[in-house]
């Protein structure tokens, strides 16, 4: 069952029946849950198959918040991130009619923050502007994040995350064709935490044939193995008084955890001598290469062909860290010392001090401080990857965002995060008025048309608009002012890192 046109248009969902809303000529459903509440006998576990219901559900607002982290990088959540419930495993639809008949593609987007941070219904994720101008169902989810959501303990499985959106993918199949959608043209996207959950969910078995697309906005590099987890996850109970096992944890109230979370980043670096390089990142939470949820890192899954079926557009921002810049307040604060520092902690083989300041000889200190973490945790993992994918036989289309934001006198430039507004249009929302501003949104809406354009296109036809990458020629597609095609434009990062690989993060022994 379906209504078409109805200001109050309903659907009927393997569960039950759920009531959206008709808004400029979409019809939307808001807080469906897509698997039961993770609490009591099911808390850190799988995700359980939601209970139906009978009579009418009503679909008309975004379910609550997954428990977490509300200052992240410094930044306040205010209320958004407080709602009440614990329906916090709800899917959100977008469609410009629930008729079965149509069988329009399906964008799937995955939100990012650090693992630990986020929800599906910011206001800076409102897709009606891609549903209806991409003429695409949209859907959108929540996922447990930080410690419910990641955190490797005893008597739980790996990544509970990741089997969330699995959970949620399963139930775009089963019902995305009531909504208007076709099940067989999926297509996943995501930035940053949430690029980084589509490039495990490539390699993951559990994930076969749920997708047959996917869009990576700046892949982070962070990949935890199963002994670092463990020891993370230690370290996060020991500072709750607890040993990390599923059982004690459950005692904690899942609202408390988080915080718990936070106190232990303050001191991550206390522990850098069995972290290593990831007591000095800013979440302690990344997927988990534990063998059997995710068998192996993206790179190696992809390499060996684990994701040959499924097309893959990847890409990043060109200055990626300077939003870091701006929640540490670093500008104006990075010393030579602090540079030599930290081209020693994250740059590429024995001397990567030496190579990036050979590579680099006119940058400043701020800039080679900037360019080694952009490098490291975005810029070379996305580019490694679209290798992988392509080296496995499967398909990748590489881009770089270069636009160069208006946002605190220029400081920013093409950062972290800025492909969210103006994918979605939302400028008013998460960095849009920092980076953009209300004066520049006719720049703005040209990088929007250019994004969007490519993406739905992609999911609707598998082209994007440029050729696909290969590792001799690795044309990319260039999002700016004077949009182009043109050889992979950061080269000389590139150089220094060919030689790398990227691996599961261990963890360091005396």
């Amino acid at each position: 069952m379906s209504t078409v046109g109805s200001p109050e248009p309903e659907v009927r969902t393997a569960a039950g029946v759920v009531r959206g809303r008709a808004e400029d000529g979409l019809a939307v459903f808001r807080g469906i849950p897509y698997a039961e509440p993770p609490l009591g006998e099911a808390r850190f576990q799988a995700p359980r198959p939601v209970r139906g219901w009978d009579g009418v559900r009503e679909a008309y607002a975004f379910g609550p918040p997954t428990p977490q982290d509300a200052n992240m990088g410094g930044r306040s959540g205010s209320d958004l991130f407080s709602g009440a419930g614990d329906d916090w495993l709800t899917a959100n639809v977008w469609t410009p009619a629930p008729d079965p008949a149509a069988r329009r593609p399906v964008m799937v987007w995955i939100h990012g923050g650090a693992y630990k941070h986020g929800f599906s219904g910011s206001p800076g994720y409102d897709a009606q502007h891609i549903a209806r101008e991409g003429d695409v169902v949209f859907v959108s989810l929540n996922y447990r994040l930080g410690v419910e959501g990641f955190a490797r303990v005893d008597g739980a499985p790996a990544n509970r995350g990741l089997l969330d959106q699995v959970a949620a993918l399963e139930w775009v199949r089963e019902n995305i064709t009531a909504f208007g959608g076709d099940p067989d043209q999926v297509t996943v996207l995501g930035d940053s935490a949430g690029a980084g959950s589509i490039a495990s969910l490539m390699v993951m078995p559990r994930a076969v044939g749920l997708f047959r697309r996917a869009v990576g906005q700046s892949l982070p590099g962070t990949f935890l193995s199963d002994a670092l987890a463990r020891d993370v996850a230690a370290a996060l109970a020991t500072e709750a008084g607890l040993r990390p096992s599923a059982r004690e944890l459950s005692g904690v109230d899942p609202r408390e955890l988080p915080a718990v979370g936070h106190a232990l980043e303050a001191k991550m670096r206390q522990h850098e001598n069995r972290w290593g390089s990831f007591a000095h990142t800013l979440s302690l939470f990344s997927p988990v290469v534990d063998g059997e949820v995710l068998p192996a890192t993206p790179w190696q899954g992809l390499a060996g062909g684990a994701g040959r079926d499924v097309e893959l557009i990847i890409g990043h921002n060109r200055d990626e860290w300077r939003t870091f810049f701006l929640f540490g307040n670093l500008f104006g604060q990075i010393t030579e010392e602090r540079a030599t520092e930290t081209l020693r902690r994250f740059g590429p083989g024995e001397d990567g001090e030496r190579a990036y300041r050979e590579a680099f000889p006119d940058a400043s200190a701020e800039d080679l401080f900037e360019l080694v973490q952009t490098d490291w945790l975005f810029r070379m993992p996305t580019l490694h990857l679209a290798d992988a994918q392509a080296a496995g036989g499967g398909k990748a289309y590489l881009y770089e965002l270069s636009w160069q934001s208006p946002g605190k006198g220029g400081l920013l430039r093409a950062c972290h995060g800025l492909d969210g507004p103006l994918l979605f249009g939302t400028y008013d929302a998460h960095l849009g008025p920092v980076a953009i501003g209300p004066e520049h949104t006719g720049q703005a809406r040209e990088l929007t048309s250019q994004i969007r354009t490519a993406w739905t296109s992609f999911a609707t036809t598998g082209d994007p608009g440029w050729p696909a990458y290969d590792s001799r020629q690795r044309l990319t597609r260039i999002f700016d002012t004077a949009p182009a095609i043109t050889a992979y434009p950061e080269d000389t990062s590139r150089r220094l890192w060919q030689d790398h690989t990227f691996e599961a993060l261990p963890l360091l022994t005396a």
